[in-house]
């Protein structure tokens, strides 16, 4: 794989700070920092974004996830692994990730009614946005993750 671009980055500074800035407001959301590693790898997951899955599932790992926990995340409605909450969550990411095709349902969004205050909905649904912007990002321009020597086959 090629890179488009080599640092899509530095050429919208504006753009990159922006979310950036959203990026931070995360962290005072009130949402958990393993759901928002979970709603970012499966988004991630079902984008294809290799750089990002590298990204969030070392983030993960490094805040205490298990590991089974991320290999099952792909099956999460059929593994007992997650929370009612996250499931809620997980369910509302694949719902906007899909939007085109799901068109955001009720019962999804009953779920997340159900788990999530009215503003960890909204910041819930912006953690969701944004890691489908970094998503498209990467997978537009080519991103690579890093490769550690002991993965390289």
């Amino acid at each position: 794989m090629t890179p488009r671009l080599q640092n899509p980055f530095k050429l919208a500074p504006e753009g990159t700070k922006a979310m950036m800035a959203l990026e931070a407001s995360f962290k005072s959301s009130g949402l958990e920092h393993s759901l928002m590693h979970l709603v970012k790898l499966r988004a991630s997951q079902i984008n294809g974004c290799a750089f990002c899955i590298h990204m969030h599932a070392t983030d993960a790992r490094k805040e205490g996830e298990t590991e089974m926990r991320l290999y099952m995340l792909n099956a999460w409605r059929e593994s007992p692994l997650y929370t009612p909450r996250e499931r809620a969550a997980l369910a509302w990411t694949e719902a906007l990730t899909r939007l085109a095709d799901t068109g955001a349902p009720d019962s999804d969004y009953e779920l997340v009614k159900a788990q999530f205050s009215e503003a960890e909905q909204v910041q819930l649904t912006l953690l969701i946005g944004a890691i489908n912007v970094w998503n498209r990002l990467q997978v537009g321009f080519r991103a690579a993750h890093p490769v550690e020597p002991s993965a390289a086959r």
